[in-house]
């Protein structure tokens, strides 16, 4: 299907980059993201460009000679989506990491696709913006951000990646050099390429360069501990917080054990972690009146719902210790446990049901099965746990959980990734999800873009 890289190949290749590793000098994480457990495979030449001209010229190299290439970031991804399934070449845009100008008239920022989230997020910061996107993972490069369309604690109130993207530059699977959207706030010119590309998992083109729609940042924050009797009358209150009209930023949900798990691996103490379940909610505005406004209601709301308490956070210390401990759930899990993870969306109004159904499915699949999430927008993170199972007995167990868990989230009416992508973990369940119209549809704008189909082989569906 592909051809091998072969010495004249690479010669080309160093030619146009000084930053080309082979055998024992590529980098072994490069076999693998975070959830190696959805394989390892390593390439046979890794490029560190510094550069969008690097890239294309690398990729011209490629498509000429149709060698599969993988694009990959900080390869912190949890569905397989930056593994080098067929070798080839992978190109690691992590040095490409300038945030190059600001356009504060406009409110965006222009960055090169390595540039790290966290990093972003603090630079925006120190200039009273915000960058609204809020995953978990501080960590991830902003292009592997926009190829997964990724959401977070904030999007409730904010929304996802692909809300503020406003241009991008990418390079085609034939090393042409495109840019898609702009400054502007409207546009209606024919199709948005730019959208299809974000969330497209490196499969159509790679980010070398976003432009990035930014907000004035508020001056205050405050957070709402909220302790239930149990997570299902916790989750059960989410819809009821959402038609009060005072939306928070994030509205989370966790369990005890989660919160416990997560004081061990951290070593300081959660500000409660006396109930079975929390809700953990975030308001931000101008000012603490504006904010008090807006979070009296709720509060009053969930202590009807039967709460038993509304803890205050109002200072930046409590605001941290609470948001730490949250940010850690899924290390301490990682730190106890080989995990896989079930990372899917429904409908917020079926959250608790899909949280009950996990619960229940414990005992009939012989896995211990712990989860957190977004209740404000649906999105679950389900990790049945290995613990002391062999590998065999482990990968048995966790393929009837997942066939149960996602027919689960079709039932009602959800999705198999809410925003960790569908990579090569999820493929086959997502090809179950859609009828062939719609993979059919998928594979003709992936033909349109690659029509060697080199650009992240193995991805989303499998590889005819």
């Amino acid at each position: 299907m592909y051809n091998q890289l072969t010495p004249e190949i690479i010669e080309e290749i160093k030619k146009v980059s000084n930053n080309v590793f082979l055998g024992e000098e590529i980098n072994p994480d490069y076999a693998k993201d975070e959830m190696p457990i959805y394989g390892t495979h390593m390439p046979d030449l890794a490029v560190q460009p510094r550069s969008t001209e690097e890239v294309a010229a690398v990729m011209k190299i490629c498509y000429e000679n149709n060698i599969p290439v993988t694009p990959r970031g900080a390869g912190t991804g949890l569905a397989g989506g930056a593994v080098p399934l067929y070798g080839g070449v992978l190109i690691d845009i992590s040095k490409m990491n300038k945030i190059k100008s600001y356009d504060m008239e406009n409110f965006v920022v222009e960055i090169e696709a390595g540039v790290l989230l966290n990093d972003l997020a603090e630079d925006c910061q120190s200039k009273g913006m915000l960058y609204p996107p809020d995953p978990g993972e501080k960590f991830a490069c902003v292009g592997g951000n926009v190829a997964t369309n990724a959401g977070g604690m904030r999007a409730v109130k904010y929304g996802v990646t692909r809300d503020y993207v406003r241009g991008l530059e990418c390079v085609l699977p034939n090393g042409e050099v495109i840019n898609v959207g702009g400054k502007v706030v409207k546009n209606s010119s024919g199709y948005s390429i730019k959208d299809l590309v974000v969330g497209s998992e490196g499969q159509l083109a790679i980010v070398t360069k976003a432009i990035l729609k930014l907000l004035p940042l508020p001056k205050k924050a405050i957070s709402l501990l909220i302790p239930f009797p149990d997570l299902a009358l916790a989750i059960d209150t989410v819809p009821k917080i959402i038609k009060s009209k005072s939306i928070p930023t994030a509205i989370e949900f966790m369990e005890r054990e989660a919160i416990v798990g997560a004081e061990e691996f951290l070593g300081k103490k959660f500000p409660d972690n006396s109930s079975n379940a929390y809700l953990l909610l975030k308001f931000d505005g101008n000012s603490t009146e504006e904010i008090e406004r807006e979070y009296e209601n709720v509060a009053k709301l969930c202590l009807e719902c039967g709460a038993y308490d509304v803890l205050i956070a109002d200072t930046d210390e409590r605001n941290e210790s609470i948001w730490s401990a949250r940010g850690a759930f899924l290390e301490a899990f990682k730190a106890s446990s080989e995990i896989d993870e079930c990372d899917v969306v429904v409908p917020r109004d079926k959250v608790a049901e899909f949280v009950r159904f996990t619960h229940d499915i414990q005992s009939d699949v012989g896995l211990r099965i712990k989860s957190f999430g977004h209740a404000g927008d649906g999105n679950l993170h389900v990790y049945p746990h290995k613990d002391d199972l062999d590998d065999k007995t482990w990968h048995e167990r966790l393929g009837k959980a997942f066939d149960l868990m996602f027919a689960k989230a079709r039932e009602l009416d959800g999705e198999v990734s809410g925003e960790h992508g569908i990579g090569y973990a999820k493929s086959l369940y997502f090809v179950e999800s859609k009828n062939e119209t719609y993979i059919n549809l998928l594979k003709g704008i992936k033909t349109a873009f690659d029509p060697k189909h080199i650009l992240n082989p193995g991805k989303l569906y499998k590889v005819n």
